[in-house]
């Protein structure tokens, strides 16, 4: 469980650096990629994931509590080969999840460390970590979460049991089709960890200018993925062969 703990940290670690990267890139001041749009936002996210998944390929690369929770919910016997769903197992991969996000989020901070410290309105900073609603209304912005998570979820559990062996570059692009789709009310976080970490890391980080870090919806992007990642995993169970 050592190796596994390490690897989901460096997947996640992996997912969020790039993922914050991009994000970085495309609304911060005076980078190359600022005002690069919503698709390349989508498509750095994708290869985030692409490059995550085989970074922690050793723990069958979650690098998503929701993903966790999906695997547990669909009945699974083991989270990965040769690791049984046990609840030290799964408190393992949530804990290492946590702890990537956090890295990886502080990493894409030391990258763009001189634009943070440009002048921007706290929105965008906080933009750059976490995520949050276009329109706010708690509810409907559950909803979404829990319907894109659910389509990751339930899609990956399909991934699995192909012929193919679809790999990581197919979840990749069912990232960006979330994000292009399903992305717009709140930022499509999907991901737990990938809110609450980098959220964390806002909160400690002395970003000048940054105001607060929105504690109020941090709860959406974390209850809203789990339930959707859990309502995938029951529904692959109940008709999945």
């Amino acid at each position: 469980m050592a190796t596994v703990f390490l690897s989901e940290v460096m997947g996640t670690a992996m997912l969020l650096l790039l993922g914050c990267g991009v994000v970085a890139n495309a609304i911060l001041p005076k980078t190359k990629g600022f005002g690069g749009g919503w698709l390349l936002i989508n498509f750095g996210w994708g290869l985030g994931v692409f490059a995550g998944v085989f970074v922690a390929v050793q723990s069958g690369a979650h690098i998503n509590p929701a993903v966790t929770f999906g695997i547990w919910a669909s009945g699974a016997e083991e989270f990965a080969s040769g690791i049984p769903v046990t609840f030290g197992n799964f408190v393992t991969y949530l804990v290492a999840e946590l702890l990537g996000a956090f890295i990886g989020a502080v990493l894409a901070w030391m990258a763009y460390k001189q634009h943070f410290d440009q002048e921007a309105e706290p929105a965008v900073k906080l933009g750059v970590f976490s995520t949050g609603p276009e329109i706010r209304g708690y509810g409907w912005n559950l909803v979404t979460e829990v319907i894109g998570t659910f389509v990751l979820m339930f899609v990956i559990l399909w991934f699995a049991g192909t012929p193919q062996e679809l790999g990581p570059l197919a979840v990749a692009l069912l990232v960006v089709g979330i994000g292009a789709s399903l992305g717009g009310p709140t930022g499509y976080a999907i991901n737990p960890a990938r809110d609450l970490g980098p959220r964390i890391a806002h909160a400690l980080l002395p970003i000048p200018g940054k105001g607060p870090s929105d504690w109020g919806y941090s709860w959406v992007p974390v209850v809203g993925p789990i339930a959707g990642g859990v309502l995938a995993g029951l529904l692959y169970q109940a008709v999945g062969i």
